[in-house]
């Protein structure tokens, strides 16, 4: 029996053993159900889980249960070691950046790949749509569809309440020019509390990347209108639309000339202040600061910036940058943080400049563990079907194929994707901060999701179970509700696992 996931990582694929029976499925649930599966939750598996918000590739949940990586196979009842059919790795270093190719013959030859890859991926006998956003990968993914299409295109987009979060202004500008059939829905805060109790079923493992709950609220209303949904979905892990991407190698570049002592120094010295009274502190040269610098909460981004003096090396920076709890052993009883991607990569890896290395290791599973996990559930919640065109494999193997400078330029990330953009659509429509896909997550939990979680954070009931350090949590949940400390990521990631344990009857 041979067992195969896609390239990219678009649809999951679980497989494993106990004892004489070998278990596989795209849904844990599944497999759960089983009479005689041992449902014995992986520790190792959870300090991963509070490290990166999500359980990356090859481990799941469960002991015995893993995930097939993107681009292998596995024949089970032989040795069950997957094997690549396709590698992301073989890519990055089999393909050399097309130096002799002028911008201009870049940009047509990427033209004409991403579409073909969108009119492959709108070839469907069911309604088809797209996501909208009104930023570059969407809006590029819908300009494409429009223009092989003779009628408009159904697109998609919610809006909120709070502006902080609120795309849709930006994605119904976008809609208009191109001439789409677009459909908007402005969420309430109530709404997107309702999803909350959905959360556990849905993921079917602990998952907490908290853009889940809008991804879930227009997956909804776009099932409302089609069967099959595109989105712009890997467009900032393959072209540097990540803003780490640009001042990564600044960042530790400028830390390379402190020696140790003086970095350990610094470190305390950030952190022997409060982020609260920093705050206070900052407060008068705050408001000297153009309006685009003056961030709310300046106390919480320098302690964040403290755990950046511990990098002792490009790997460990990036591991800083992308992890949520810094220590989770210490909050997994009996838990031991197994390697990752990050620090099982092959040498050759190492030889990449940074900026190309975050952008793989990102491809490599931050995009299929986090990105892909997020829009294919939620999507196949409401019985929609997602499709992500920067996920055929030429279109891969084209954006490694591109000088770094056609992805990032003069401090913008994914310079190709805005010029093909800007032929379709007016820049002014286009350039604004990057917003993201969140909700007021912090403001949440000390207010309407209040009750909920201090149930899921009870002391007793986190001792009884045994899986976590109950001291350690009060602590961090004390702070957060008084206002001291913004937790909000990491309170989050405690109550995605409490909340699938119960769903779990663990």
């Amino acid at each position: 029996l041979f067992l195969a996931r896609d390239r990219g990582g678009e649809k999951p694929l679980y497989y494993g053993q106990q004892g004489d029976i070998t278990y596989f499925a795209s849904e844990l649930k599944s497999i759960r159900v089983h009479p005689e599966f041992n449902a014995e939750i992986n520790k190792d598996a959870l300090c991963l889980f509070l490290r990166y918000n999500y359980i990356p590739q090859p481990y799941s949940i469960y002991n015995g249960l893993y995930k097939l990586p993107p681009g292998h196979y596995v024949e089970l009842g032989k040795t069950s070691q997957p094997k690549a059919y396709w590698s992301l790795e073989d890519v990055a270093f089999q393909t050399k950046e097309q130096e002799t190719r002028s911008d201009k013959e870049h940009l047509e030859y990427l033209d004409d790949i991403l579409k073909e890859a969108v009119n492959l991926q709108m070839q469907a006998d069911v309604p088809l749509g797209a996501f909208l956003s009104g930023g570059v990968d969407s809006s590029l993914i819908v300009a494409l569809m429009q223009e092989q299409r003779s009628s408009p295109v159904k697109s998609f987009s919610i809006g909120f309440e709070n502006s902080e979060f609120d795309e849709a202004s930006h994605a119904r500008a976008v809609a208009k020019h191109i001439g789409t059939d677009h459909h908007e829905l402005y969420v309430s805060s109530q709404q997107a509390l309702d999803v909350v109790p959905k959360l556990p079923t849905l993921f079917d493992e602990p998952f907490a990347d908290s853009s889940q709950i809008p991804t879930y609220l227009v997956s909804s209303m776009a099932r409302e209108h089609v069967t099959v949904s595109l989105s712009g979905d890997a467009g900032d892990e393959l072209f540097g639309g990540y803003n780490r991407y640009n001042w990564g190698e600044g960042i530790y570049r400028k830390l390379s000339f402190f020696p140790g002592p003086v970095k350990s120094l610094s470190q305390s010295t950030l952190r022997l202040i409060s982020p609260e009274a920093w705050n206070m502190m900052l407060a008068p040269f705050m408001k000297l600061l153009p309006a685009k610098y003056r961030h709310k909460n300046i106390g919480e981004r320098l302690h964040k910036v403290s755990t950046l003096f511990g990098a002792s090396s490009e790997e460990e920076l990036y591991r800083i940058l992308v992890s949520h709890w810094s220590s989770p052993e210490k909050i997994v009883n009996g838990g031991n943080e197994p390697a990752a991607e990050v620090t099982t990569s092959r040498q050759q890896v190492l030889h990449l400049p940074l900026k190309k290395r975050m952008m793989f290791y990102d491809t490599q599973t931050y995009l299929p563990d986090d990105i892909l996990v997020k829009v294919d559930r939620a999507a196949m919640g409401v019985s929609l079907e997602a499709r992500v065109p920067f996920l055929d494999h030429r279109v891969i193997e084209a954006a490694w194929a591109l000088p770094m400078d056609l992805k990032i330029r003069n401090g913008v990330g994914k310079y190709c994707l805005r010029e093909l953009l800007y032929r379709r659509v007016p820049r002014n429509l286009i350039e604004r901060p990057k917003m993201g896909f969140g909700v007021p997550l912090g403001e949440w939990l000390r207010g309407p999701l209040k009750e909920w979680a201090a149930h899921l954070l009870d002391d007793s009931r986190l001792k009884q179970a045994g899986y976590l350090n109950a001291a350690e949590i009060k602590k961090s949940w004390e702070e957060h509700l008084s206002g001291r400390r913004n937790w909000q990521y990491h309170i989050w990631d405690i109550l995605m696992f409490e909340a699938w344990r119960d769903e779990a009857g663990l």
